[in-house]
């Protein structure tokens, strides 16, 4: 590979990296990606889970990011519908927040700036006699419910990276840039095995930056240019705790200080709810959901849900850093979620493009848009070949999940539904090659447990980068929920001892 010039070296494994990737090896382009970490092991993995348009975006007139973001929620359905569903968002009214007149006009809004087609609309609920009004506290009577779609982050990341690595394009996780130079035309990046402490130099004609929150480091530290936009890294935190509730749809609260919080089914056992959104100034290693967050989290649900959490209730917690372009409003909650795309390097010196901010929504969009800017560089690039095409395991219809789910469990008898369906969900028209020919649980091989078989593992670990219990029970999987400490640390013990981890792919 020291031979190799590469046409576009992508910094960082997130969702904006992995999208970037993607588009250009569709494009016919030679893409090297670098991420110091797992894939998706920042803020990628650490999101609301949600493919929304940003409804409290509207409150700060940012029609422009709500419209892009509603058209793209249907496409990347339908690019992935195993890992992405649409879901029902209850909003109960709370007398003396936002009147009830502006939150039907920005619904109204909602519903019409995207060109929705499948999803449907917002509606006027009576939580009395609504399933939706059963857990809430009695003082609450009337709500708004609308739509939105759920998304698995850290697979869609996964995803594509594994059809970007399909279309030719190199991807290496744990593999830090530890410096980048301008050389005769070409950027030499200096890259590290975390590993094993291997260095090496790649040259490409453009660089990419897409390292998210480190972005400004990587900048300053590691390529040592000056960069014009300025980030502002922000925290959000969620917890998990036993389900809140038994049916679908999700909640969007309301709070006195205009902040919102969710509350969203999640693994079928359990309640996400989340985010906070605090100013972060501490080492990105160690953001974590504090103290203070997970009681403001329970206490902001208690305020509505008829039982009361606490921080003893908290099974899991996560945090992330989101580095949002820093527009100068004074509030967390007031900054913008839109992108900013800037590019170093004119005529015949190498381009560097860096990648400020984005939201998990509009991955897709930022990846074309470094495209465009790139393909002057490129005289051979073709269009955008991928951008609507299936992700691996997405090529079956949006309303096909059920039928899907059941052709497996006719394929698969001897298997539990529950175990066939959460491998659908996650791997979808792939659950054949990470079950192959078994026909009986002895042959899942060991069972590291909450449903872990090493069948499964072999899969991730051949095929999806995974390397670390980490990387599997909490990034390709949430069974970390259902999985003891003992069982974790022996799928670790077991992964250590693993030799098919030294010829995984990439």
């Amino acid at each position: 590979m020291s031979n190799t010039v590469f046409d576009i070296f992508v910094i960082g494994g997130g969702v904006n990296g992995c999208g970037i990737a993607r588009d250009a090896a569709g494009r016919g382009l030679s893409v090297f990606l670098a991420e110091k970490d797992d894939l998706s092991s920042g803020t990628s993995s650490a999101s609301t889970k949600l493919i929304h348009g940003g409804l409290r975006y509207l409150e700060h007139y940012a029609f422009g990011l709500v419209r892009e973001s509603l058209r793209e929620r249907e496409i990347l359905w339908g690019m992935a519908p195993h890992i992405i569903h649409p879901m029902r968002f209850v909003l109960p009214h709370q007398k003396g927040l936002r009147p009830a007149w502006l939150i039907r006009l920005g619904l109204f809004l909602y519903d019409h700036l995207g060109g929705r087609e499948r999803l449907p609309g917002s509606h006027f609920v009576d939580l009395p006699s609504d399933a939706a009004g059963a857990p809430l506290r009695p003082t609450f009577r009337k709500a708004f419910e609308y739509s939105d779609c759920w998304v698995d982050d850290a697979r869609l990341v996964v995803l594509n990276a594994m059809d970007a690595a399909a279309r030719g394009a190199v991807v290496l996780p744990r593999t830090e840039v530890i410096s980048a130079r301008r050389l005769d035309g070409l950027w030499h990046v200096e890259t590290e095995d975390v590993r094993n402490g291997r260095r090496a130099t790649v040259r490409a004609r453009a660089l990419v930056n897409a390292s998210g929150p480190w972005i400004s480091d990587v900048i300053a530290a590691r390529l040592m240019v000056s960069a014009t936009s300025r980030t502002r890294l922000v925290k959000g935190s969620h917890i998990v705790v036993p389900a809140m509730f038994n049916h679908g749809k999700a909640y969007i609260f309301q709070n006195s200080d205009r902040r919102i919080v969710f509350a969203i089914p999640y693994q079928r056992d359990y309640t996400l709810i989340g985010t906070t959104d605090v100013d972060f100034s501490s080492q990105l290693e160690d953001a974590t959901a504090d103290d203070e967050e997970i009681a403001y989290l329970c206490s902001a649900v208690s305020a509505y849900f008829s039982k009361s959490i606490s921080p003893d209730d908290v099974v899991w917690s996560y945090a992330g850093v989101r580095p949002l372009v820093d527009d100068g409003k004074s509030s967390a909650q007031e900054a913008t979620r839109d992108y900013v795309l800037e590019i170093d390097g004119d005529g015949e010196e190498a381009v560097l493009l860096n990648v400020f901010g984005g939201k998990i929504t509009t991955y897709r969009l930022l990846a074309e848009e470094v495209l465009d800017k790139l393909a002057s560089r490129f005289p051979a690039i073709g269009p955008a070949a991928v951008q609507g095409a299936a992700l691996p395991g997405g090529n079956f219809p949006v309303d096909g999940l059920a039928a899907l789910q059941g052709k497996f469990s006719d394929r698969y008898p001897a298997f539990p539904l529950d175990f066939i369906r959460r491998l659908t969900e996650a791997y979808g028209t792939l659950v054949t090659a990470v079950l192959g020919d078994a026909q009986t649980i002895a042959e899942l091989g060991h069972h590291f447990g909450g449903g872990l078989y090493q069948r499964e593992v072999d899969y991730l670990v051949a095929n999806e980068w995974a390397m670390t219990a980490e990387d599997i029970v909490w990034r390709r999987s949430k069974l970390g929920l259902r999985m003891t400490n003992a069982e974790i640390l022996g799928l670790s013990a077991w992964l250590k001892d693993n030799p098919k981890l030294d010829s995984a792919v990439g």
